[in-house]
């Protein structure tokens, strides 16, 4: 909660301050990466900051966590900040580094509001800034301790065990422990992180969800190639290497499970809509379900370009059809008629004929386009918006919005 003195203060300069945020982002990354050139190289996601969709993402999180002081004071921030807390703890962030980012990010205030920012203006956003990084800082600390790692010490040697191809852009990658003792548990939802050496020897992180059960003594991760606009040249520097050179019998470095897009216990109808890449996630929750014989409602609701893009197709329908009360709804942009079934359809996903139980908590993970048009639609047809919750990876373009 804000102080008495700071709080008519960060109401009166939000205005002013949120209308230049992406430009005092901008700045921020600048006067950081002046100072600690070695972070973009082997800690921020470089393609990210040349679109400039880091700074967006992380004004419309200053944004979001600002407001809600000022407008929700006695609101505990957790809800906003958890995303923000698994992603760090998947990079292994640790609370000295908060300082650094402070100081630049309150320097990058004054550099652009110039005498706009009185002492009293400045205290008052380094009031925000702390409340914000001690906030992130407990919630990562608990994350750490419940991993069973020292803060920050994520990173852990994982051998490539096995190699499938499951489309022209998509590889699966079954991972075990150089030691063959079985992999630490997560929850079904989550993630991990990848680093890789690129070759000019600059480290790269991406998070990639674990597309199976915890219940197997393996992990797997499925790899989208990313590719640049015009669908030829590939563009992803991690996505490329791992399609190039993550082979049988190599050793990649990932980190501890993350993520709080997390089935949660009970039986309460469920609605796990994708797209895409964003099926992985799902394809965790499913195979948990039935491995444990759930008799909860599910339907599951996936989006792509073709049955060919579709991947781990047949994979997903297996899992549905091992669950009493689940069913599948798929959409293809083109050759549905290649996958003949009863909840087959071609053109954009539309939830039309769907009426969800009111009840029902539904999970999101594809494009941010795919994911608010669904958003929409469940809110439109009466789901509480507590009870929709996305994975997004890469900067959170919804924070803010």
């Amino acid at each position: 909660m804000l102080s008495a003195q700071s709080a008519p203060v960060v109401r009166a300069t939000l205005p002013l301050v949120g209308a230049s945020l992406t430009t005092i982002t901008e700045v921020f990354y600048r006067r950081l990466f002046e100072e600690r050139p070695e972070l973009l190289r082997h800690l921020f996601n470089r393609a990210n900051q040349a679109s400039g969709a880091q700074r967006e993402a992380l004004a419309g999180a200053v944004a979001a966590f600002a407001t809600l002081l000022v407008e929700r004071p006695d609101e505990r921030p957790d809800a906003v900040l958890a995303r923000i807390a698994h992603k760090h703890v998947s990079l292994g962030v640790t609370a000295d580094q908060y300082p650094l980012v402070g100081r630049h990010l309150l320097a990058a205030v004054v550099e652009v509001l110039g005498d706009a920012v009185t002492p009293e203006v400045g205290a008052a956003w380094d009031e925000v800034y702390w409340l914000m990084a001690n906030a992130l800082i407990a919630i990562e600390a608990r994350l750490y301790t419940e991993a069973g790692v020292p803060d920050g010490k994520v990173w852990r040697p994982m051998e490539v065990a096995e190699r499938r191809q499951e489309s022209a852009d998509a590889v699966s990658l079954v991972l075990r422990r150089p030691d063959g003792r079985p992999t630490p548990a997560f929850r079904p939802g989550q993630y991990v992180s990848v680093r890789v050496e690129l070759p000019d020897g600059a480290h790269q992180i991406r998070q990639y969800s674990l597309s199976t059960a915890p219940d197997h003594k393996t992990w797997r991760i499925t790899v989208k190639r990313e590719r640049a606009a015009d669908g030829t040249v590939p563009d992803g520097e991690v996505s490329s290497w791992l399609h190039t050179h993550a082979e049988v019998g190599g050793v990649l470095d990932v980190s501890v499970p993350a993520g709080d897009l997390v089935l949660p216990e009970g039986d309460t109808p469920l609605l796990l809509a994708s797209a895409g890449i964003g099926i992985t996630p799902m394809l965790s929750m499913l195979d948990h379900l039935a491995l444990t014989s759930s008799s909860r409602p599910v339907t599951v609701v996936h989006a792509d370009r073709s049955p060919l893009d579709h991947v781990h197709r047949d994979e997903q329908a297996d899992l549905v059809s091992r669950l009493p009360r689940a069913d599948l709804h798929l959409w293809y942009e083109r050759d549905a008629h290649r996958s003949p079934g009863t909840h087959v359809r071609t053109g954009r996903a539309a939830l039309d004929h769907l009426t969800p139980d009111p009840d029902t908590t539904a999970y999101l993970c594809g494009p941010l386009p795919f994911m608010r048009a669904v958003r929409g639609e469940l809110l439109a047809k009466g789901l509480r918006p507590a009870a929709l919750h996305y994975e997004v990876f890469g900067p959170d373009l919804w924070l803010g919005k």
